[in-house]
């Protein structure tokens, strides 16, 4: 009992309610007592609430008892009402306590008061709690019912004997109204060659309390068939024993001439699974199934209770305001949120809203349910970034040919020049024009290399040279706060590899170096000779033992922790802000040394830098002759018709003049239409043609079908300003040799040559 009691007291006779209070106070009850003694004073006081027991005189001068008993009940039914009044016949006591009094005493008796009042507040309590217990049970058969009715399997709950006694909406589609299917024979739509082995697992699962899965077929009223998949579970009571069962259940019929593709999809589907969880308005969580366990990683025991705006958003509250506000607003919302677990990670949810109202129309609880999509969002971004670089090659082959028409006839008449130029300054000149127009043709060869992911021809090359190219470029790029120290072996072996990628794999290493020290630092460059046994290259998957080159980049930047150095080969992982990393240059360096033989090793603390280590087979001295560095003799021809195709009227000119000097005789001409009818008109003179591949009207590969028509035997060199053109390529039916802009004066003389003096 309270340490003090609030009773509402319909007295007239201010001396009785003085008595009343005496009474009370002799048997030490702590009260506080109102006294009114009119309709409306009690009325009012009824209003404003608060009163633990309410005590009435049954005959007042302008109010009675029995009319203070249903305004009472009408207005605070949970407060006991107690009769206490000197005159009261027994038929009136009687139809009082049937109107709900919980008591009535004489007052001639006072001695019963306290023990009556005390049983009154102890009825009183036992009503709030059952009361309290309805409430709660209607809300956790409305939150079933609104999951039953949102999700599609079938559920049905029946007795021991297979009566239903509940059906889900789900099941109208099926077998018709679900209210119509209450106290029917849960196995009397199941196929009757199915019926008997279905009864055999239902009452197995009676007996064992353990859930069967099995697959039946429903037979419908009008001789359909669907193909039913089912799992019960058991209902106990409070003493353990069966009640009850769970059968949940879903229709495969259309699944059925796709069941090899269910079986190896079924795994997939148990893991994705919805979670769904129930919240009320202040987004306290009331409800979290096994899906939520699964993908959160909270049990429902962690989860109830908890805030679902504390528990699953940190970075991405914004959004859970707006999903919020969008409820309230239309009574659902959907869209996707981002959301943490309870290890840390963030994924992406798809996630849908509906809210829940009382019976008075009031806002009471929310209905969330989540399809985790984080894994479909990644394989999006990495698609996006994958279009992205696609784009990235085309715009960078159409760039590449232009700027190939552009240095092509540079470097055709540089040599020429320098034939000419007797000055030492003015060959001084021409010789760095010469190095400046070979090297832009060298970076246009690799953006193709890269953009088109060409693999190259594989030569013999010297490393030493493609590190004074790197040196040269972070000298020239790098911010001067970064100090470059390398040290190369005088007596570096050589490699069989291609230069420009050998080249990408050095830069995109230094690059990541230069990131990795915004404050400056140094970068070690070392390049040596050593030899691998078989146990060394056997760690290392399909590398051969032998003799490798190494090369060595290493940084004293912010270093890699180590959860970020398992995963720095991975396609696409970055660690870079959006828009600065794309995840594939280490992925690429990877590749790029696995094809020439080769393996990449990396060491790295956070705090202390990285090392990468780059093994390339190499070709040692001794087994192989010295290359002399002295070019080859350019050679001359004896008056023959050469015609020229291109619509570069640069290019036109420099390879007549090219070709004129060298003892050839030249015609031009400026497309492949125009290519057709110059010779037809001097098939007998023309012994060989330099042709274009991209031109307007009639691109290389039409002239050079309509050229071979005219004359089958014609000798053609095809010119492309791309690594590799499918419009015009040496084998049957194409070239004889093919020649890539930008090209030398000696490169086209050669090629002419060969294919002149070809059978």
């Amino acid at each position: 009992m309270k340490s003090q009691l609030r009773i509402l007291h319909l007295e007239n006779d201010v001396a009785d309610s003085d008595l009343l209070r005496a009474r009370l106070a002799l048997d030490n009850v702590n009260v506080e007592l109102d006294r009114v003694e009119t309709r409306e004073q009690f009325l009012r006081a009824l209003e404003r609430g608060g009163y633990d027991v309410i005590i009435a005189d049954y005959s007042l001068p302008a109010f009675d008892g029995g009319s203070a008993l249903a305004l009472a009940r009408e207005h605070r039914p949970t407060v006991p009402f107690l009769l206490f009044s000197g005159t009261i016949g027994e038929e009136a006591a009687v139809e009082s306590l049937r109107n709900g009094a919980t008591d009535y005493i004489l007052k001639d008796r006072p001695e019963r008061l306290v023990a009556s009042l005390l049983r009154a507040l102890r009825e009183g309590e036992d009503r709030r709690r059952r009361q309290q217990a309805e409430e709660a049970l209607k809300e956790r058969e409305e939150f079933f019912r609104l999951i039953s009715e949102n999700v599609t399997d079938l559920i049905s709950v029946v007795d021991l004997e297979g009566r239903r006694v509940y059906t889900s909406p789900s099941y109208k589609h099926l077998l018709g109204d679900p209210a119509k299917l209450f106290g029917t024979d849960w196995f009397r739509e199941i196929h009757p060659e199915d019926r008997e082995r279905v009864r055999r697992v239902f009452h197995k699962t009676i007996a064992t309390g353990l859930g069967q899965r099995t697959e039946f077929r429903f037979l419908l009223k009008d001789g359909a068939v669907r193909y039913i998949e089912s799992q019960a579970s058991v209902m106990r009571d409070k003493f353990g024993r069966v009640t009850n069962a769970v059968v949940v259940s879903r229709d495969v019929t259309d699944g059925k001439n796709a069941e090899a593709q269910i079986w190896q999809e079924s795994a997939l589907l148990d893991k994705a699974q919805d979670a769904i969880c129930v919240t009320d308005m202040d987004q306290r969580i009331l409800y979290w199934n096994r899906s939520a366990e699964g993908l959160y990683g909270w049990s429902a025991a962690e989860a109830e209770g908890k805030y679902a705006n504390e528990l699953l958003f940190t970075t991405d509250s914004a959004r859970h305001v707006e999903a919020l506000q969008g409820l309230i607003a239309k009574g659902e919302w959907k869209g996707e949120l981002r959301q943490v677990t309870k290890s840390g990670a963030e994924i992406v949810v798809e996630s849908r809203w509906t809210g829940v109202r009382d019976s008075e129309g009031r806002p009471k609880s929310i209905l969330v349910i989540n399809t985790d999509i984080t894994e479909k969002k990644k394989l999006e971004t990495q698609f996006f970034r994958s279009q992205r670089l696609e784009n990235i090659g085309m715009l960078a082959s159409g760039i590449a040919h232009d700027l190939n028409n552009v240095l092509a006839p540079i470097m055709m008449a540089v040599p020429m020049l320098l034939d000419r130029v007797t000055t030492p300054n003015d060959r001084k000149l021409l010789d760095m024009l010469d190095r400046s127009v070979r090297r832009g043709a060298e970076l246009v060869r690799q953006i193709l290399s890269f953009a088109r992911g060409v693999e190259g021809e594989h030569k013999l090359i010297q490393p030493r040279h493609l590190l004074a190219d790197l040196e040269k470029m972070v000298l020239e790029t790098f911010p001067k706060s970064i100090r470059l120290q390398k040290k190369i072996d005088p007596d570096l072996w050589s490699i069989h590899a291609n230069a420009t990628q050998i080249h990408q794999v050095l830069l995109n290493l230094c690059v990541n170096a230069r990131d990795a020290m915004p404050d400056g630092g140094t970068l070690s460059i070392v390049a040596e000779n050593i030899s691998l046994t078989e146990a060394e290259a056997g760690r290392h998957g399909e590398v051969k033992p032998g003799t490798f080159v190494v090369i060595t980049v290493a940084d004293t930047g912010i270093g890699i922790p180590p959860e970020v150095l398992e995963r720095v080969f991975e396609p696409f992982f970055t660690t870079k802000d959006p828009g600065k990393g794309t995840g594939l240059g280490l992925a690429g360096v990877q590749g790029i040394l696995k094809n020439h033989g080769g393996f990449v090793e990396v060491e790295s603390q956070a705090g202390k830098g990285a090392t990468f280590r780059t093994y390339l087979p190499a070709v040692e001295r001794r087994s192989h002759p010295a290359l002399s560095s002295r070019p080859a003799q350019a050679p001359v021809g004896h008056g023959e018709l050469i015609l020229v195709v291109d619509d570069e009227e640069a290019i036109q000119q420099i390879a007549r003049a090219t070709l004129e000097n060298f003892g050839y005789r030249v015609i031009s001409a400026n497309n492949g239409v125009e290519a057709v009818a110059v010779f037809k008109q001097r098939k007998d003179e023309v012994k060989a043609v330099v042709l274009d591949s991209m031109m307007p009207f009639m691109d290389g590969g039409a002239a050079l079908r309509a050229l071979r028509e005219i004359a089958p035997a014609l000798k053609v060199i095809g010119v492309s300003g791309l690594n590799v053109d499918d419009r015009i390529s040496v084998g049957p039916g194409g070239v004889e040799a093919f020649l890539t802009k930008p090209y030398t004066a000696q490169e086209l003389l050669l090629k002419l040559q060969s294919v002149l003096h070809s059978a």
